[in-house]
């Protein structure tokens, strides 16, 4: 496979995974991490550092915005609960590095 033709397919389906999570308003960030290791703020940060190695600047908020498809507050006024006791002793234990 080409290396353009293997970089369209990554984009598009980065755009699923995107699609596919705003339209699970209901996963949040901590079950996110509690199972996999990362989310919606990890794979935000990672967009905004892949920029800035690429020389171009994306702002923390437009990288989130890009993510989320809204900004950020917006999100997390809709969507965001309150973690519970057991989640948050799962995030410790689990909590990664990065």
């Amino acid at each position: 496979m080409s290396e353009p033709s293997a970089t369209e397919l990554e984009a598009a389906a980065f755009r699923r995974l995107l699609a596919h999570l705003g339209e699970r308003t209901d996963v949040q960030n901590i079950d996110m991490m509690n199972l996999t290791g990362f989310c919606r703020n990890c794979l935000s940060r990672w967009y905004q550092e892949e920029a800035a190695e690429r020389g171009l600047e994306i702002n923390k908020d437009a990288a989130r915005e890009i993510v989320y498809g809204m900004p950020y507050v917006n999100w997390r006024t809709k969507y965001q609960t309150e973690a519970s006791a057991e989640q948050m002793i799962a995030f410790e234990a689990n909590k990664p590095d990065h």
